[in-house]
Parts: structure tokens; sequence; C-alpha cells
């Protein structure tokens, strides 16, 4: 097993060969067999072409638009919204042993995400319309969630949501863990094994997020010797590996903070456990924060 700490759950832009990559995860570098993950940019005009192979994928256009064509079909003018404070995503599913060619029809950003899994389902547009939004918590922990490629989603593996943290709260809050595959008396699944990259992006480029990742006594890391306890503070395109244990994110007042989640593991779900010593924050939520949802989401939805 990995040791992991500060200096490596935080990747940094800037470390791909390729010019129009601006932040990249292999899985040799986390240390893990699930999630390969990068974004992309692609000027108007500009084209990425990309083989699945036997791994299943998520394209979540961040900003711009732009066409896809396939093996299995053609897809026109995804995308729209300029950046991912101003309106709901569009995203795109593909299965395994997909063969694709992206083309920019404006200046493009892409998020990209793979894990390995078997041929079961279909392509997939997912339009604005069909993201559901939830404003979740409460009082200083409140935020909005996109929800992508949720639980439930046509999929083997991939788990994909947006998280707005408006500044001055809490994410991820209270503290909660999803490294081991735990079921109940009844077979409902308590707790998932899964792996977590959390991609940062801010409304101000000078923003950033303070982020805590910790074991508890029953992480297998801890039982192996090699515990993390790190805090990392997350700057604009850069990525936080979650590998196991808990992992709260707090919002600097001033800036929202946004992240793109994308987990992969023993099940296609987000079940998980709150920190014990935390938990009771939860009966504490008087309100929402009014600052979300962060923008007309009827309107968003017609895109």
């Amino acid at each position: 097993m990995k040791q992991y700490d500060s200096t490596n759950l935080l990747i940094h832009p800037g470390r791909s060969e390729d010019p129009d990559v601006t932040v990249e995860v292999r899985p040799e570098d986390a240390g893990w067999d699930t999630l390969w993950f990068q974004v992309r940019r692609l000027a108007a005009g500009g084209q990425w072409e990309f083989k699945t192979g036997a791994r299943e994928l998520a394209l979540v256009v961040l900003g711009g638009l732009l066409n896809v064509a396939s093996n299995r079909g053609d897809w026109q003018e995804i995308g729209r919204r300029p950046n991912v404070f101003a309106g709901l995503p569009h995203a795109l599913y593909l299965p395994p042993h997909t063969t694709f060619a992206t083309s920019a029809l404006t200046s493009c950003e892409l998020a990209v995400a793979t894990a390995a899994a078997g041929p079961n389902f279909p392509p997939r547009l997912v339009t604005p319309d069909e993201v559901s939004v939830e404003v979740r918590g409460g009082g200083h922990a409140t935020r909005q969630i996109n929800n992508i490629m949720p639980p439930g989603f046509p999929c083997e593996r991939l788990v994909v949501v947006e998280v707005y943290t408006p500044g001055g709260n809490w994410s991820s809050y209270p503290p909660h863990k999803h490294d081991r595959h735990l079921e109940g008396e009844n077979g409902a699944l308590v707790e998932a094994d899964l792996d977590e990259i959390y991609y940062y992006r801010f409304d101000r480029p000078e923003g950033y997020a303070l982020q805590r990742v910790y074991t508890g006594p029953e992480s297998p890391l801890e039982r192996a010797g090699r515990p993390i306890d790190a805090t990392v503070a997350a700057r604009d395109h850069d990525v936080v590996l979650i590998p196991e244990g808990y992992h709260p994110v707090s919002s600097p007042v001033g800036y929202t903070t946004y992240y793109l989640n994308v987990l992969a593991g023993s099940a296609q779900s987000l079940a998980a456990s709150d920190d014990p010593q935390y938990a009771w924050v939860k009966g504490s939520y008087e309100s929402h924060d009014p600052r979300v949802p962060l923008y007309d989401v009827t309107e968003a939805k017609k895109l």
C-alpha cells in the first residue's frame, strides 16, 4: 500500500507532456487501479481523438461547445455554458471499446474520466434538463450539488457530480468516508469502497480551498500502519486524491469553490459513513444559505 501525505495527495496542473492537458491523474501515480482523469483544453477548431479500450468514460463539458463523432453515434453542439459558474453541464457517457473524436466549435474545456468496466451499457448524452440540482446541508455547511451521473445512472462504476460551496462554508461536511465495502443485515449497502478525485475551480483566480484527508481506526491504511492525516491548500485546476478516509473541505470567505467529484470502486454508489465525532452537526442546521443555487436552475435547464 502507498503512503499518502500532503505531498502526493495534491496534484498540480502542468505536469503533462501534452500541451492541451491542464491536469492529469494516472492510476499508477495515484496508487490505485480505478480512476484515470484529465482536464483538457481545445481551441476553436481543435480536435482530440481517444479510444476507451476496456474502460467506460465520462466526458463533462466544463465550458464551450463541441461535436463528438464515434463508432457508437454522433452528438452535435454539446456544451454551451461558458464556464462552470455559468450554468448546468452537458456530459457524455461512453462505454468500453468506443473510438471517438471531439471537434471544438468554440474554445472548450473538458473533464474526462475513465474506470475499468464491462460493455453493459449504451452511450448516453446528459443534458442540463436531466441534471438534478439539490441544496445539501445547512447553515455554514450549505452547498449546491449538480448530479451528472449519480447512483443509479446506467453505467457500471463511475459516479460524477459537481459541487458549489459559497465562501465561508464547509463542504463534504460533516466529514464522511467511503473506504470499505459494508453491507447491512438486509443486504443494503452501508458504505462503498470508493476512490475519488476533487477537481477544483474558483470564481476568482487567486481563490483556494482547504481540504483535510484523514483515516479512522477501521481504515485498511490505518490497520496497515500507513494512516493519512494531511491538510492541503487546493488552488485553481488542482486535483486532490481521496484514496481513503474522511475528507472535509473549507471555502474561504469571499470565494465560491467549485469542484468536480469523480468516484469509482466497489459499487456505483455514494454510500458513506460520517465521522461519529462530528455527525451531531447535522442536527444543528436551521436554514439553507440563500446564496445557492448559484444561478437560476430553471433557466439553466433550458440550455
